[in-house]
């Protein structure tokens, strides 16, 4: 069996439980395979500030491990904190989503360092994001005269239905310029063409000179699906959506029942 030298984990419904909390478990069996010279990399849907207490939790900066951010647009050597990969949004595809926002009961937010700008502070899918991610809404009146910098993606929030209906007419505006896809029933993301967590990994394997053989991905989620047929080994958490245990090569516990720490003891033991 070729040797795994780089472990990608998933946060929500993988490394995290319920409560946003890692189980202790789970936590000594991550320190335990960086011990061993294996590197751990986060890898998530969440921008890079909000991943960046797990990341220091698992004390990737002492072991030289990365964080892969905004679902792959972007990669960190967690150590150094050097970007080493960044691919940032179109912004002339702004225009069209402000007016699909002002078409619908919808929202609009983006990341920018450790707080949220966002069209609106008190709606509640926007602070979900916000306590998810541990950073505060900086609400302005006009987000299309307010975004003028460089961003790596954009969300548009809303309840679940027109919310879906406005992926289906997004997804063919924007082909070509940008990709359109429900992260959560009632967040539309909306990054970079291309952008998925596989694409981002196969960047991060080329920077370290290591084959995708040698990776093993955990995750739960449809935005999971590509790195773990991308890796060399796949594995779904017990609480993964249906597609995804399909589409990996084991299938271990729930992140309420520490799956990541089960899988690595039987890999690794």
């Amino acid at each position: 069996m070729m040797k795994y030298r780089l472990i990608a984990i998933d946060i929500d419904g993988t490394l995290v439980r319920s409560d946003q909390s890692i189980s202790p478990r789970t936590l000594e069996a991550l320190i335990r395979v960086q011990e061993q010279g294996m590197k751990v990399c986060i890898c998530s849907g969440r921008p890079t500030f909000g991943i960046a207490p797990h990341a220091n939790t698992l004390r990737l900066a002492d072991f030289g491990g990365f964080v892969v951010s905004y679902n792959g647009a972007g990669i960190y050597n967690w150590a150094t904190k050097e970007e080493i990969y960044a691919q940032r949004l179109d912004s002339a595809v702004l225009p069209y989503l402000c007016e699909c926002v002002q078409r619908g009961d919808f929202h609009i937010l983006t990341y920018v360092g450790d707080h949220i700008v966002s069209d609106v502070a008190d709606n509640p899918y926007v602070q979900f994001t916000s306590m998810r991610n541990r950073m505060p809404i900086h609400a302005v009146p006009n987000f299309l005269a307010e975004v003028t910098y460089p961003i790596t993606k954009c969300m548009i929030v809303g309840d679940p239905e027109p919310l879906h209906q406005l992926e289906l007419e997004m997804v063919p505006q924007l082909q070509g310029r940008a990709d359109a896809y429900r992260s959560e029933p009632f967040f539309l993301e909306v990054v970079p063409t291309g952008i998925e967590k596989a694409q981002g990994l196969s960047a991060l394997l080329a920077h370290l000179g290591l084959k995708r053989e040698e990776l093993m991905a955990f995750g739960d989620g449809y935005n999971d699906i590509g790195m773990i047929q991308f890796a060399g080994m796949g594995i779904a958490m017990g609480n993964a959506q249906e597609v995804t245990k399909k589409a990996a090569d084991f299938v271990t516990e729930s992140n309420e029942a520490d799956g990541i720490a089960i899988a690595l003891e039987r890999f690794f033991s």
